[in-house]
């Protein structure tokens, strides 16, 4: 039975441990110290959220969260190594060392606030600006985004409290949004690229009503603050489903309110040149994800908003400014562009101009200068990149070939192949030293080459 606004009004569904499959055995110790103390000071404990939907899955969550009664003030007397944070909504961090269990407090829903107080949390499209009001459990379900996230397992019985049938949809592999869509979404409009983020993770699909709204509201993420929207992008691409999350994006055309600049050049790919490039980029990521090796940003980033920086630089180069200054000139401008919709930090910015400042170097396969640039601090990353363009045709393979080559010879085959460009054994005749005597002449003529 639910009412108007399509809540559940009978109390919670309870799952026992006898019919579902969490067990303590696959939850952190110190969550369950957490949730211990919390009962024996007075106060309700649960595990809550994305930790309780994973072990359903039987996947192993990152992290743990616990919600309680229990203020954040009373939290921190309970436990020495608690530490409080954040402005919008309290929080307390209890640390064990290098893991740290996020303890939230039940918050209240808009229904238990009057006119006044609704009018200072929301702005007039009804996003919500401030989310610190305390409350029940019966009212911090309703705060939730989806049903499958608003599952609470207790050691109490060691079940699991369903107030939204979040349990048959974790069950069904069905994302739903708790309460109106449109008007979930209207509050904070990062909730429709939770969905693609969960959508594309999880293989979930998305409900219809839920789905419906996404692709009218995608507006509504130009007036999210930039720096916001970078942490949820680095969640959604560095989670191992990149290449689903951005075929979700453009699905419900949420991409062009994200990367304009990218969406524009992938409108005039009429060979498929920069979308083989982002979706191998984003392959590879997702590959390093699943290997658990390590992924960067600046790498991220590159990938896509590579589209865009080769544009500019071809008409930079093109207008004779040198290799080098010209994408480096490229990336500052698509970056500074960029950054009204998504505030990328310049600990992303910095590494990946570097990096791609030394594209052009791999057209340099001749001298001692190609022998010292594999020893150069951002040589692997800009090599990997360039395999990338390669494999699009934006980059000779055969010169690709020649640095792969170079990389595995020893150090007399690389000295070989510096020397003439080419592969080591490749049965091509080596110069005849006559380059010495010639360097003389051309010095007694001016010095110049």
């Amino acid at each position: 039975m639910s009412d108007q606004t399509g809540r559940n009004t009978h109390r919670p569904s309870i799952i026992p441990r006898s019919e579902h499959i969490v067990s303590r055995a696959n939850i952190s110790n110190n969550a369950i110290k957490v949730l211990h103390r919390l009962h024996k000071g007075g106060f309700q404990s649960f595990l809550v959220g994305g930790c309780v939907r994973d072990l359903l899955l039987r996947h192993q969550p990152k992290d743990f969260d616990v919600a309680t009664d229990a203020s954040p003030e009373e939290v921190r007397k309970l436990f020495r190594n608690c530490r409080l944070i954040g402005r919008r909504f309290r929080l307390a961090h209890i640390h064990f060392g290098r893991e740290i269990i996020e303890v939230a407090t039940f918050r209240a829903t808009h229904d238990e606030l009057d006119d006044n107080d609704i009018r200072g949390l929301t702005d007039a499209g009804g996003r919500i600006l401030r989310d610190n009001r305390y409350g029940k459990l019966e009212d911090d379900v309703w705060r939730r985004d989806f049903t499958a996230n608003a599952l609470y397992y207790t050691l109490d019985g060691y079940s699991i409290w369903d107030f939204v049938g979040g349990f048959e949809d974790v069950e069904q592999r069905v994302l739903r949004v708790i309460g109106d869509p449109e008007t979930r979404y209207r509050e904070d409009p990062v909730r429709m690229l939770r969905a693609v983020r969960f959508a594309a993770k999880l293989d979930f699909s998305i409900d219809d009503p839920s789905e419906a709204p996404l692709w009218e509201l995608g507006h509504l993420l130009d007036d999210v603050p930039p720096a916001r929207l970078f942490e949820e992008i680095i969640k959604m691409f560095l989670a191992g489903r990149a290449v689903e999350s951005l075929r979700l994006l453009e699905h419900y055309r949420l991409l062009a309110h994200l990367f304009p600049a990218l969406v524009s050049e992938l409108g005039k790919d009429t060979d498929g040149q920069f979308r083989k490039l982002l979706l191998d980029g984003l392959a590879t990521t997702d590959q390093r994800v699943r290997e658990d090796k390590p992924v960067t940003t600046f790498f991220l980033f590159a990938v896509l908003l590579w589209a865009p920086i080769k544009k500019r630089f071809d008409r930079l180069h093109g207008g004779g400014m040198p290799p080098i200054p010209a994408m480096q000139q490229a990336v500052e401008e698509i970056v500074k562009a960029q950054q009204s919709q998504i505030s990328v930090p310049r600990r992303t910015t910095i590494p990946m101009k570097e990096m791609l400042a030394l594209q052009s170097r791999f057209n340099m396969r001749k001298g001692v200068r190609s022998l010292r640039f594999l020893h150069h601090p951002r040589f692997r990353a800009a090599y990997d990149f360039m395999l990338l363009r390669a494999s699009s045709g934006d980059f000779d393979t055969q010169a690709a070939q020649w640095w792969t080559d170079i990389q595995l010879a020893d150090e007399k085959s690389r000295r070989e192949m510096a020397q003439v460009g080419r592969g080591a054994g490749s049965g091509k005749r080596k110069r005849r030293p006559r380059r010495r005597a010639a360097r003389k002449r051309s010095a007694g003529q001016g010095g110049q080459e």
